[in-house]
């Protein structure tokens, strides 16, 4: 997400592409952007790329006083047009666009009780109920509505929001998200990850805290904590596998945490070999802790295709294999008669672990031994990591000799939870529960997804 303010007004919209173009890697199956013009809210969104979707933004120039940008990745919902975000509605208390990153995770209760009362929904994501509670509520003002509303939502929630002329951003008591406020020149910022803020240049920002609201418009940044405190449970995926290298979340450099990882794997899980190669991108940074700390040589050992979408998606096993060869391809001359320890972020179903693995041998490799920097994958996710039901998690049916076995490769191991809780901060208060099962807040219609 990516939300901007000039009260001066700007070329907002153009300034929306550059920031959610960089925010591509959290989602690549839509993208939309709302914004205000001549007193009403304008929105455009559709299924695509940023650059697909949002590029006619960059042909004219269109000023406005506040806009927010989204990129979608569905969790919670199809992947249809429907669901494409920002989501937005005139109401008895105004004008209001939504974009959320995370899963409500009492959405179902919240669903059926506004489906009972009379609610017609169009579309099948949790971002909707939202405005459906603020435009149901019987508080007087826009502000208490949303307070009001809030306090009935439970999960992950970063929130950019618009509501007539202010920018609003907000962060669910846990912080399962990462959100981020900036400012420069004349323009406040806020954006989910600061690689976005990056590369519209600004430099004075800071975490939105959990808990936090903050109102942006003409008279100034009006900062408040609506919600009572509760322990901290940022995602540790997000530092895992899915920000961007360059960014800053929750306080950590993402790279330099991977790659810390990485060198607490190669303590835990070394193997004797001549090479380490990662698998491009998500691996890059762990296994180049893991090739320091073990002294053995680093090696980009696979090249990506970066034109290609997600692999695990596709319905059969044919075509999961041809969309890994599409996307990964082996150096042979790095590979050939080489001992490979191959790094990943994670293992999910173990398909493209295993094609990964034959194509390395098909490249010559005389071993392949599999190095995660994450545990075992045990339990989904429901604030907002797209991670299948139990029975699809390959480590629920397998051990880690099984899994060798099963993908073809020499050995497999993971990086123990009790180490990436140390490598991470024991006391920074992450939530790990795909791997420990240990989930922060109650979960409806947990034992259907497990």
């Amino acid at each position: 997400m990516v939300g901007i303010f000039n009260a001066g007004q700007d070329y907002i919209p153009e300034q929306l592409f550059y920031g959610l173009f960089s925010l591509q890697h959290r989602g690549q199956e839509s993208a939309g952007i709302a914004y205000r013009k001549d007193e009403r809210l304008v929105v455009y969104r559709d299924l695509g790329s940023v650059g697909a979707v949002l590029s006619k933004y960059l042909t004219e120039k269109r000023k406005s006083s506040v806009g927010i940008g989204h990129v979608r990745y569905s969790t919670k919902g199809g992947n249809t047009i429907e669901n494409v975000q920002p989501v937005i509605a005139t109401c008895n208390k105004g004008q209001i666009a939504v974009s959320h990153n995370g899963n409500i995770s009492n959405a179902p209760s919240l669903n059926d009780m506004l489906v009972g009362e009379g609610s017609i929904f169009q579309s099948t994501s949790d971002t909707e109920l939202m405005l459906h509670l603020i435009a149901r509520s019987r508080c007087n003002t826009f502000h208490e509505a949303l307070i009001e509303t809030l306090k009935k939502l439970e999960g992950a929630f970063s929130l950019a929001m618009i509501h007539d002329d202010t920018l609003i951003a907000v962060r669910d008591p846990h912080g399962f998200r990462p959100l981020y406020i900036g400012t420069k020149d004349h323009s406040t910022y806020i954006a989910s990850e600061t690689c976005a803020m990056d590369i519209l240049q600004v430099e004075n920002r800071r975490e939105v805290k959990p808990g936090e609201l903050i109102h942006i418009n003409a008279d100034g940044v009006r900062s408040e904590i609506y919600t009572a405190p509760v322990r901290r449970k940022a995602c540790v995926f997000e530092l895992i596998y899915f920000a961007r290298p360059d960014s800053e979340v929750f306080g950590h450099s993402v790279h330099m945490m991977r790659k810390k990882i990485g060198s607490a794997l190669a303590d835990t899980a070394r193997v004797d070999a001549d090479v380490v190669i990662p698998v491009p991108d998500s691996g890059n940074s762990a296994a180049l802790g893991f090739a320091e700390r073990s002294g053995i040589r680093f090696e980009l050992g696979l090249t990506r295709n970066h034109y290609t979408g997600r692999s695990f998606i596709l319905p059969t096993t044919t075509e999961r294999e041809l969309a890994v060869r599409m996307k990964l391809h082996p150096v042979r001359p790095a590979i050939e008669g080489q001992r490979i320890i191959l790094i990943d972020d994670s293992l999910v179903r173990g398909t493209t672990a295993r094609n990964l693995v034959k194509l390395i041998r098909e490249a010559g490799a005389k071993e392949v031994h599999l190095r995660l920097s994450a545990p075992e994958l045990r339990w989904p996710c429901f604030f907002g990591i797209d991670i299948p039901t139990r029975k699809e998690l390959i480590s629920n049916r397998m051990s880690p000799d099984d899994i060798a076995r099963h993908i073809g490769a020499d050995s497999v191991a993971f990086l123990p939870l009790e180490v990436l809780r140390s490598s991470v901060g024991s006391d920074d208060g992450f939530c790990d529960a795909c791997f420990s099962g240990d989930y922060p807040v109650h979960v409806e219609n947990r034992l259907e997804e497990v």
